[in-house]
Parts: C-alpha cells; structure tokens; sequence
C-alpha cells in the first residue's frame, strides 16, 4: 500500500522517504479532507504494524487470517487510489502511466 500512497501524495506534489512520514500526510492531505474514506488511513497503519512484525519480530508470526485482512485491504485500497488518480475531470487526474 505504501507505493500507492506515494503515488497519491506525489499527485499531490508530495514526497517522504519514511514510512511514517507518508502515513501521516496521507491521513492528513487524503483522509481528513475526506477524500478518500478514513478506513484507508487505518488500513495504512494496521498494514505497517503487520510488516514490521513480519520483517523484525522472531518470535511472532503473521496468522494466515491477519494476512487475508491485509491482502484484501491492499487491493481495496488500490482500487480506491485507482479511482482517485484517474478520475476524469479530478484536478488530481493522472493521463499517463498506470497503478497495478
């Protein structure tokens, strides 16, 4: 989901190099203007705490059901970013390349 974000704050002129960094511009410039709906800025936060524990925690595992969640929120949210960066008319609107 980060590069999607990425893609929808660069649509936006903005650009982080950490993760948290990306996090709350999004919630800040995406959510709470409610351009696209809040479930997305949670979705953002609950799919970092599950990457971290995947990548830095030996002695936790990812359920296979926390991984089912995760995957369907990061397609929902492509789908959702999909939407805002190539809707036509959108000051926002993406005419060249595409996401996924």
């Amino acid at each position: 989901m980060r590069e999607e974000t990425e893609a929808l704050l660069l649509s936006k002129g903005m650009s982080f190099s950490k993760h948290s960094a990306v996090i709350a511009a999004f919630g800040e410039h995406f959510a709470l203007p409610g351009l696209l709906d809040a479930k997305f800025h949670r979705y953002l936060i609950e799919g970092f705490e599950v990457r971290q524990v995947a990548d830095y925690e030996a002695r936790e595992e990812v359920s296979q059901a926390t991984a089912r969640t995760t995957l369907d929120r990061a397609s929902e949210f492509l789908q959702a970013a999909k939407s805002f960066l190539y809707k036509p008319g959108s000051p926002d609107c993406l005419n060249r390349g595409r996401l996924g």
